[in-house]
């Protein structure tokens, strides 16, 4: 079970300390007042999770905060253009097909972000770096270099292409404008919340697998390739859009690599509040 709060290990976390001090001066006395009541110091962890309509990301799938869960597929694509008239209308009538038999709605979306080729360039280096003859060593260096400006000044691009695929539990209803306030106020989850979303994944999950695979089924018609996002392509992904330019210099190879939270360290954090509260009183 992973929470989304993605955090390098190297980039201290951001957090707020808020402090409220009563001073007196010497001589100095208040009338109807015995006491000096100080209120308890303790330090807000700013996280960006809190407002963020995603609770976890555990077993391939987006877990929200509503209980609602979430599976991304990966979907490859074809060149329309370059099809004959009869396979364009195969396709088309395929897709057609597959939307017409779609008893639940869908999300499609094309990402776009800066080409890539840290991993092309790697290669070649490592390509470079065994050359014995010096000649095609300077060729090779000077073709990486040629790359790397080529994809720099020119802009590439890379799009890919997701399909969203959701089931939410019956409770789950849309909040009008006062809750969604209320919402906003008092993001943090609560002990009671989590509770209800565990009891209720195992369910939702067989579900979610059953439309997931309608929609590959659905897309495979197509003629396309679709693979589903493992939760290590989920985190990478949310990585990815929430810090754009981070992550073209900070690389996630595996989970070690990442700080994060999961629901348990959330519940004993907040047991360890209570504990804390229930001591000062």
């Amino acid at each position: 079970m992973i929470a989304t709060e993605i955090k390098n290990k190297n980039m201290p976390e951001a957090t707020t300390q808020t402090q409220t001090t009563e001073q007196t001066q010497p001589g100095t006395t208040t009338k109807g007042q015995d006491k000096t009541v100080h209120q308890a110091q303790k330090p807000l962890n700013a996280s960006t999770q809190l407002y963020l309509k995603i609770a976890e990301i555990r077993d391939d799938s987006v877990v929200l905060k509503n209980g609602g869960i979430r599976s991304i597929l990966k979907v490859t694509s074809i060149n329309f253009n370059l099809k004959s008239d009869d396979e364009q209308n195969a396709i088309i009538y395929s897709y057609q097909n597959f939307l017409n038999s779609l008893e639940f709605p869908i999300q499609i979306l094309i990402k776009s972000k800066k080409l890539d080729i840290d991993n092309y360039i790697d290669i070649l280096r490592e390509i470079g770096e065994k050359q014995t003859n010096p000649l095609l060593q300077r060729q090779t260096y000077e073709y990486m270099d040629y790359i790397q400006r080529l994809v720099e000044y020119a802009d590439i691009m890379e799009k890919s292409f997701l399909v969203v695929v959701p089931y939410d539990p019956f409770r789950s209803v849309k909040p009008n404008f006062i809750q969604r306030f209320f919402q906003n106020m008092n993001p943090k989850d609560s002990f009671v919340e989590v509770q209800r979303r565990h009891k209720e994944f195992l369910q939702l999950k067989k579900g979610l697998n059953q439309r997931v695979n309608i929609v590959k089924s659905g897309l495979e018609n197509c003629g396309l390739q679709v693979e589903q996002l493992k939760t290590q392509n989920l985190i990478e992904l949310f990585y990815e859009i929430y810090n754009p330019l981070t992550s073209r210099n900070q690389k996630i190879d595996t989970l070690e690599d990442i700080k994060v939270q999961t629901d348990n360290d959330i519940l004993e954090e907040q047991k360890r509040n209570s504990l804390g509260l229930d001591e000062e009183e």
